[in-house]
């Protein structure tokens, strides 16, 4: 069984918890009390893609800087 999904973390007295969606409980037979085994992984934010996206470009410009400064001379 697989739920993938983005639950928000909340705090729940001196612990912290994520929600199941009920309709994933409901449609895998999930009771109060079962062990689930959890892979916690961060979505990938927008600016993790505008790192990736800045450094391609910095390695780009050197790998083609000559042909770059011709073509910026012409």
């Amino acid at each position: 069984m697989t739920i993938k999904s983005i639950q928000k973390v909340i705090k729940v007295g001196d612990s912290l918890a994520v929600t199941i969606p009920a309709r994933d409980a409901r449609h895998y037979g999930i009771k109060p009390g079962e062990e689930l085994e959890i892979t916690a992984k961060r979505p990938v934010s927008a600016d993790d893609h505008q790192v990736e996206v800045v450094g391609l470009t910095q390695k780009l410009i050197a790998r083609h800087k000559k042909a770059l400064k011709n073509l910026s001379q012409r």
